[in-house]
């Protein structure tokens, strides 16, 4: 049996960061009341002339680096985005041309903050069935433009970024299973709520903004994402105390805290880079893998979980063996 494993990761952040005073200027807020209540200081924002496809081939090609791989050895390319640089094609095609790759499927997800691990089970169930030995997988986003920067409910949430990582096949036990679910009778309680076909018009004068219940989407969140990590690990004949590492996507510190409490998991055993990237959206969990695996906390062999809960709605986790 072919396992996917993971032998390179990569993250890129744009240089400008948004601190929290930053918006005092521009918002009825305060530094601790976006801090009390989402656990960020600054989010980092790309430059006008920086696009997702730009953040995704620098994420993509520190994980081919660290995997140790050149772009003619990738065979797959699946890129996580809800921003994408156009219409089409996908941002995954216009990475496939930075990259100098030929011939290999390319395509894009959008399952917004859950598209990361939706990605992931697609490149994984690719290897498993070989027809593909080496996949490159990056969640990449620029949600500050679809923000409505007069909006402090949801504005001061988002931020900007990639990140990237290497699946190839292998023998040795990798992803061990994945678990992935979506809801739409929810579909208004997250969202941007207009689209090319329904709202060309506002799309094209700059209004796809996105909106958010708060408290009903904190109580989903919660709800599900325990649910997913406890799907994954009964599915392993496993419990929480087997889990060497939770990386769930970094929406809101409440909600992370809460998670870790519903599984009676230790706060030291989650990987938490809300405070200084914000939501990312599909690039929060790699981008938060990444720097845990190059700051040295998440090591070979370790079991990890990974989870995310996003518009749509849509939620899901992956364990695997690092």
């Amino acid at each position: 049996m072919s396992y996917a494993r993971i032998t390179g990761t990569g993250g890129y952040l744009p240089k400008k960061v948004l601190k929290n005073k930053d918006l005092e200027s521009l918002l009825d807020t305060t530094d601790e009341w976006i801090y009390t209540r989402t656990g960020i200081r600054q989010r980092h924002i790309a430059a006008d002339n920086e696009f997702t496809c730009d953040l995704a081939e620098q994420a993509a090609r520190i994980a081919l680096d660290a995997a140790q791989r050149t772009p003619d050895e990738v065979d797959l390319i699946v890129v996580a985005t809800t921003t994408p640089d156009q219409v089409f094609p996908s941002t995954a095609c216009l990475l496939q041309e930075r990259l100098g790759i030929h011939g290999c499927p390319a395509f894009d997800v959008q399952a917004v903050c859950a598209g990361f691990i939706y990605a992931m089970d697609v490149a994984q169930r690719y290897i498993q069935t070989g027809a593909s030995r080496c996949a490159l997988v990056v969640g990449a986003e620029t949600f500050s433009r679809i923000l409505d920067w007069s909006d402090r409910s949801t504005c001061v949430l988002f931020g900007d970024g990639a990140g990237a990582m290497v699946l190839e096949s292998s023998s040795e036990p990798g992803i061990l299973s994945s678990h992935l679910h979506a809801d739409g009778a929810y579909k208004d309680l997250l969202c941007v709520p207009v689209g090319v076909s329904t709202a060309y018009r506002e799309l094209l004068n700059g209004q796809a903004y996105t909106e958010m219940q708060g408290r009903e989407v904190f109580k989903w969140a919660v709800s599900a994402l325990g649910d997913a990590v406890m799907e994954a690990v009964k599915a392993n004949g496993l419990s929480c105390l087997d889990i060497d590492w939770l990386v769930p996507h970094q929406a809101n510190i409440r909600i992370i805290n809460a998670i870790a409490r519903r599984l009676d998991l230790s706060m030291d055993n989650v990987v938490v880079t809300i405070g200084r990237h914000g939501n990312t959206s599909a690039a929060s969990i790699p981008l938060a893998f990444d720097e845990a695996v190059r700051d040295g906390r998440i090591k070979d062999g370790q079991t990890i979980i990974i989870e995310g809960f996003g518009g749509g709605f849509t939620w899901g986790s992956l364990l695997f063996k690092f």
